[in-house]
């Protein structure tokens, strides 16, 4: 019960099992859902919160001591057929890798889509968020949104929460009228219009690759195989990069899935290669 009289909570933990969720007769307030033996199973044997408190305080300052460490490696780039996109899916928590097939690459609508680097949750909400505005916006106009509109209003929606400790860099590529469209847009209301990004932290790796290799006339194979072995040499020197490798071309008819590749075959058919 310790840990309840630390966070401060304000019900009194009482009653009967049928009737924890009655109000309390005499405060009016509704009495807590748990009892007293559900909330000591939630915590480790011989755990002491009053004792391990400091294990929960940053000591830096206010405010709990989690510092979650964020890491990946997405890439897109314009070349003569359209848009390339090329993404990993480990997902980590800290130095714990927490999954190895996160789906790294939102669909927006069938022109557009955003890819995903920062904080999972934040990514998933904002984008949603950003394709409810999409949909509405082709119901209200008749016409679909453009990438460089789609780009502007996630920009706007996190630039409003600038200082809230969001985590959240995306890029948002896509396909209108006016033939292709990649932006860079991140949770400080960054917003940039380019013809190669990389983002994550294998993007580093990832650049080397790419700014020695990439070239306007790329055919759809050698875009796809670029991005690729771009991502695959970020892997091999990030530890937050990893897992399958997603990738995707955007054109005149949308976007489409082309190919989800062990990142681990891919290591080995360019070390055959080298031989």
């Amino acid at each position: 019960m310790e840990l309840f009289r630390e966070a401060g909570f304000p019900y009194k933990i009482e009653g009967r099992q049928d009737d924890r969720r009655s109000n309390n007769s005499t405060t009016g307030r509704p009495r807590c859902p748990f009892d007293e033996e559900d909330i000591n199973s939630l915590m480790p044997i011989n755990f002491g919160v009053i004792e391990n408190k400091q294990h929960f305080q940053n000591e830096g300052g206010p405010g709990p001591r989690i510092k979650m460490n964020h890491g990946t490696t997405t890439l897109a780039f314009k070349f003569q057929h359209g848009i390339a996109v090329v993404v990993d899916s480990r997902a980590t928590a800290g130095s714990f890798i927490s999954s190895r097939t996160v789906e790294k690459v939102l669909a927006i609508n069938q022109y557009l889509i955003g890819t995903m680097a920062g904080g999972a949750a934040d990514c998933m909400y904002w984008e949603r968020i950003l394709a409810m505005h999409c949909n509405l916006y082709e119901l209200r106009n008749k016409r679909r949104i453009s990438v460089a509109a789609a780009s502007k209003i996630l920009c706007n929606l996190v630039y409003s929460y600038k200082g809230s400790r969001l985590s959240l860099g995306t890029m948002i590529a896509g396909w209108d009228s006016k033939g292709p469209g990649l932006y860079y847009v991140d949770s400080d209301g960054t917003r940039i219009s380019g013809n190669l990004f990389s983002v994550g932290s294998g993007s580093p790796y990832a650049y080397s690759v790419l700014d020695t290799e990439y070239r306007w006339d790329l055919s759809v194979d050698e875009a796809l195989d670029l991005g690729q072995k771009a991502v695959v040499g970020a892997t091999f020197r990030d530890s937050a990069s990893g897992g399958f490798i997603n990738s995707y071309i955007i054109n005149a008819d949308g976007w489409k899935h082309i190919s989800h590749i062990d990142c681990f075959d891919l290591i080995q058919k360019y070390n055959s290669k080298k031989k």
